[in-house]
């Protein structure tokens, strides 16, 4: 058996066992496992990445879950372990969770085109937009508990010194001059946010992540999964990471406009917001750009390609595009 499946039946006990062998279906941040529990439930249990999120910041994820889909969201709900936490922390060092099973295929995968025609491309961006616009909602209603933690993609998390995904202008696939280009957008950027807060910025918690992968469709219902990314943001930032893997699709305008058309039929968005939205896509570039270099090799292409697409943005950007 190895290591990761070890650990998989050593994190089960806290919630009683299962009923059969734990099946692996990802295994990238976090190593993802199906299982039906001793008591009949259908579940995902998480393996986290070590040294990626505390304790404290896994378990604050889970309690805006489970307030999230008590709500009325399409989100996967924590089971608690029989301790009643919704944790349980291995010997390995490892931060264990075990969540309902979500249902659903993915929008799409990283890399390829999206399937279906323009107008039912956009009828499920839209579809989205009105998701992401009622689980704000949603999230301002709430009264989060005490010791609540998460991380922020603030100013700070995004462009300062150390940003929360790493320094993105260190990429080793740029060379001087290119990085000096992310380093001048950068700035401005850091000019326009401090602008944007001053200005009343929509910020909160916001999901982070909003890439194809984590959109799961189950016949007319969508569902969002994977909010371990999660945090404190510009709201703006949620849509800008649900249009980054769409930069190179043919109907992008179309796409953009409908998870606005969505967003705003439920979350009205001010010409002002709109505005830098493809500034925040640029952040989420360099976001990125960044969390590639300590998980590839410095030979490995796509490093070169998350360098590029950063440049692109940011030439756009201090184009004024």
């Amino acid at each position: 058996m190895t290591e990761i499946a070890q650990e998989a039946e050593a994190a089960l006990r806290a919630w009683g066992g299962a009923s059969s062998p734990p099946r692996l279906v990802t295994h990238r941040e976090n190593a993802v496992f199906e299982v039906v529990l001793a008591d009949g439930r259908h579940a995902a249990l998480r393996l986290h990445r070590r040294e990626y999120q505390s304790a404290g910041a896994i378990r604050s994820e889970l309690r805006w879950t489970l307030a999230l889909a008590r709500a009325g969201l399409a989100v996967p709900e924590p089971i608690p372990a029989g301790s009643g936490d919704l944790v349980a922390c291995l010997p390995t060092g490892r931060v264990a969770s075990v969540v309902a099973w979500v249902e659903g295929r993915p929008l799409g995968a990283a890399y390829h085109p999206l399937v279906g025609s323009v107008a039912e491309q956009c009828a499920m961006f839209s579809a989205v937009g009105r998701m992401l616009a009622a689980l704000h909602d949603a999230t301002d209603a709430m009264v989060l508990p005490e010791g609540f933690t998460r991380p922020s993609w603030d100013e700070g998390g995004l462009l300062g010194p150390e940003p929360f995904w790493g320094r993105f202008w260190d990429n080793p696939a740029l060379t001087s001059a290119e990085a000096e280009v992310l380093q001048t957008a950068r700035a401005r950027a850091l000019d326009k946010l401090a602008d944007y807060r001053a200005a009343g910025a929509d910020y909160g918690l916001i999901h982070a992540d909003l890439m194809r992968e984590n959109i799961l469709v189950d016949g007319s219902q969508l569902r969002l999964i994977d909010f371990d990314d999660c945090g404190f943001g510009f709201r703006l930032y949620d849509l800008a990471t649900l249009m980054l893997q769409n930069l190179a699709e043919p109907a992008y305008p179309n796409l953009l406009q409908a998870a606005l058309d969505g967003y705003g039929a439920v979350r009205p968005l001010g010409a002002a917001d709109i505005a830098l939205l493809p500034m925040f896509v640029m952040l989420r570039c360099f976001a990125s750009c960044g969390w590639a270099v300590p998980r590839m090799a410095q030979d490995d292409p796509k490093l070169r390609f998350y360098a590029e697409r950063a440049l692109q943005q940011a030439r756009l950007f201090l184009d004024g595009a």
